[in-house]
């Protein structure tokens, strides 16, 4: 004997192919299982969860940061959950057109960090496409809305309950601004005149959602406002773990207009964690008009709900 089976350890010699024990293919590594991270068993399963404490293991997006030219995005896990369930884009559309995408994954709810990844990613792509086939944003940013829902609510297997997230979008150009939501993860004008743009789906004073993404969520209908301003400013997109802690936009504007958009989200970040952290947090920076001198006011048209 020269050596053992790796599942079972039964001895094996050099000319064999298959373990006469287990019949494991001896040519196959095989990846020693990763401990749970609260317990240190090894005990972890295909779902994620570990069989011997319950915990749900961290993912590969406990810290993400994207970097545009112009723009930037961060989400973290923040200090209390297991794994972090927002995500986000940011794309570019044409020459000065940025869109950005912030979703955060309903924790009730099963597997929601995918349906949070999976709402981000076709709704900036859709959207950046409808805007390079001649759509208005408006328009694209419905579309993109639409897809979101249709992807999240087919995630869904049979006999589980629907995945869920939050959505709120934007499309920054060159002279307008263009937000769409259904939830409550917001957009806010930084500026001279800063104010928050998205109303929140949920009952007052709650955090109970009127609105989400998913299989259960019935006809999903975004809001979608686009508006204008003659001045430079910052268009900030943020999950609650943000907002929670900083739902005036004042308290968002000095860290957000005075940093470079990276420098900005980390720094926007890192002031959720040290007020307390306690659930996952995403800041998309996008800035505006930053080559004009005037001070910034901005126009609201009616919101569109349909």
């Amino acid at each position: 004997m020269s050596g053992s089976c790796p599942v079972c350890g039964t001895g094996v010699r050099p000319d064999e192919a298959f373990c006469e024990q287990c019949g494991h293919d001896l040519s196959v590594a095989v990846t020693p299982p990763t401990p749970c991270t609260a317990c240190g068993s090894a005990g972890v399963g295909p779902d994620g969860y570990c069989e011997n404490c319950g915990m749900l293991q961290p993912s590969g997006r406990d810290h993400v940061e994207i970097v545009l030219e112009t723009s930037a995005a961060v989400s973290d896990r923040g200090l209390r959950h297991s794994r972090n369930e927002d995500a986000m884009a940011l794309l570019t559309a044409g020459a000065g057109t940025v869109v950005a995408v912030v979703c955060d994954g309903v924790s009730s709810s099963p597997r929601p960090d995918e349906a949070s990844q999976a709402a981000a990613d076709i709704a900036a792509v859709t959207i950046a496409k409808r805007l390079a086939e001649g759509d208005d944003a408006e328009s694209a940013t419905r579309e993109g809305v639409r897809l979101a829902a249709d992807t999240v609510a087919a995630s869904a297997h049979p006999g589980e309950d629907s995945p869920a997230c939050t959505y709120v979008s934007a499309v920054v150009a060159p002279r307008q601004v263009t937000v769409g939501w259904v939830g409550d993860s917001r957009a806010y004008w930084l500026g001279a005149h800063s104010a928050l743009l998205t109303v929140d789906d949920a009952t007052p004073g709650t955090h109970m959602l009127t609105a989400w993404l998913g299989a259960d969520a019935g006809e999903v209908v975004p809001h979608v406002r686009t508006f204008t301003t003659d001045g430079p400013g910052v268009v900030l997109l943020c999950s609650d773990g943000l907002w929670n802690y900083y739902p005036e936009p004042e308290a968002l504007a000095a860290p957000a207009l005075n940093d470079p958009p990276l420098t900005a989200a980390r720094r926007l970040v890192r002031m959720a964690i040290e007020a307390g952290g306690h659930d996952n947090i995403t800041v998309a920076v996008v800035p505006f008009g930053q080559g004009e001198r005037d001070s910034a006011t901005v126009a609201f048209p009616k919101e569109r709900s349909d």
